[in-house]
């Protein structure tokens, strides 16, 4: 391995304990391979961003992969001097009755021999240093790419530390304590889990980890397995906002982790009257049927705040599609509601969220919780009502209310795929204790915005950890 002895962001030689001599560096390329969906890529473009910024010897490749349906959002994927895009060709895999997990893993799969060859087409020249692969935490199958190619492999987990630790413990105990995890399901039940401050209930496990029949839980125990055999995760996370689940990292037998977040393509805020409206956005996969949408108007009137909601209409069922705005939103919503709430609320589809909640008018965000999503509450101070849809949601919702004190809930445990309907007064109540301007949640947004700042500029914990990271990566790359 070739050890840096200068400081890896300020100096382009090195000396080589291979040769015994000092060498001009390559360039190192790293390739990152996103997931698809625009929330894994996003994360990945601007962790991308940092590490270039931060040391001039990377240049990055960005592997896009791509579904039929997905929306192509060209403004985050634009070539520069240093980070370019590869689109592989598309594939067909028919979806079939599998679960979209595991339709995902098998999709990811039949990627492997077009990113083989745009790997071979990126080490053609002899000015650039392959130095690894960076992986999302669903394209773990590429690692066998990267051991074919001879370099390593890292993780850029996209979720919390706490869920982190939680895959790791479950698929512990799954493999070596045969832990089966269906007697968490539609259950009371709680689990220790070392990477949580208090017991996890079963009602807010990832719905996937019960669809064993259709291959979910196989799918996730799979993935988690296998980020065992990777040199280092980086995790979009900070220390201070998850202290507990990153010192239960200490001595575990996981690969080294590195809390680098939080990772964001932030803007500036926008001036309005303060903390006054609540904002309703479910994510890029968030949507609600007839009955579900008229619960929300209802409950949205009877709270009396000011409010903008982004609605969208859900793929039919069955079909594994991104949500759609609605053709006419007032034959869902309860008659008459648009005229009565037209001074203090508005109706929209699609919704540039970060702007959004960058806006001092906003004083509430009612989620789906999922990880960007909560990043960007807590970056820009918004006080957060809980509405998890599927994935790690309804445990980030639950790390969210019970351990770290900065949300309120609406639902923790809801599930999209469920026939429950969440009703008006469940919706006004949690509305009502979101806007609540002297609770405890608002004052602890408040700090953590500060904190959340400041750890990413030099001194702060994350830029220190994305220090380390290099340093490390760079002394695992080959020397050939």
């Amino acid at each position: 391995m070739c050890h840096p002895t200068t400081k890896p962001s300020t100096h382009p030689i090195f000396f080589s304990l291979c040769s015994n001599r000092w060498l001009v560096m390559k360039q190192t390329e790293l390739v990152f391979i996103p997931s698809p969906g625009i929330s894994h890529l996003a994360a990945t473009v601007e962790i991308a961003k940092l590490l270039t910024q931060r040391d001039p010897r990377f240049s990055i490749t960005i592997i896009m992969i791509k579904f039929p349906f997905e929306f192509n959002d060209s403004s985050i994927t634009s070539n520069s001097d240093s980070i370019r895009f590869v689109t592989l060709p598309p594939v067909e895999v028919s979806p079939g009755a599998a679960a979209p997990s595991l339709f995902i893993t098998e999709f990811l799969k039949a990627q492997i021999p077009l990113l083989r060859d745009a790997v071979h087409e990126l080490t053609r020249s002899n000015s650039v240093r392959l130095g690894g692969f960076v992986i999302d935490m669903f394209c773990t199958s590429m690692i066998d790419v990267a051991d074919e190619f001879g370099v390593p492999s890292y993780l850029f987990f996209t979720s919390s530390a706490a869920f982190l630790g939680f895959m790791f413990h479950l698929q512990f105990l799954h493999d070596y304590e045969d832990l089966d995890f269906n007697e968490f399901k539609d259950s009371d039940a709680q689990l220790e889990v070392p990477s949580y401050a208090n017991p996890v209930p079963g009602k807010v496990f990832p719905p996937v980890m019960f669809d064993k029949e259709r291959g979910g839980a196989e799918m996730l125990l799979y993935h988690t397995r296998r980020f065992r055999r990777v040199k280092g995760i980086m995790v979009n996370t900070f220390v201070e906002l998850e202290s507990h689940a990153i010192q239960s990292f200490s001595g575990s037998k996981i690969p080294p982790v590195y809390p680098v977040g939080p990772v964001l393509n932030t803007q500036g805020g926008s001036v309005g009257p303060p903390s006054s409206v609540v904002f309703l956005c479910f994510g890029s996969m968030g949507g609600f049927g007839g009955d579900q949408v008229k619960e929300i108007a209802h409950g949205l009137e009877r709270s009396g705040h000011r409010f903008l909601w982004s609605l969208r209409q859900p793929p039919p069922k069955g079909k594994i599609e991104s949500p759609s705005n609605y053709a006419n939103v007032e034959e869902v919503l309860p008659e008459g509601f648009l005229h009565r709430t037209a001074r203090i609320g508005k109706v929209i589809g699609w919704a540039p969220q970060v702007a959004i909640l960058g806006h001092s008018a906003v004083g509430g965000f009612v989620s789906h919780c999922g990880w960007n999503s909560t990043l960007e509450s807590i970056y820009y101070g918004v006080p957060v009502a809980t509405w998890p849809m599927f994935a790690e949601q309804q445990i980030n919702a639950f790390q969210m209310v019970k351990d770290l004190g900065l949300a309120v809930e609406i639902k923790m445990d809801y599930n999209k795929d469920s026939s429950y309907v969440v009703s008006a007064q469940e919706i006004e109540i949690g509305l009502k204790n979101l806007m609540n301007i002297d609770n405890e949640v608002r004052k602890k947004r408040e700090e953590m915005k500060k904190i959340s700042r400041k750890v990413m500029i030099e001194g702060g914990s994350s830029h220190s950890f994305l220090g380390h990271f290099i340093e490390d990566m760079m002394a695992n790359i080959p020397c050939n």
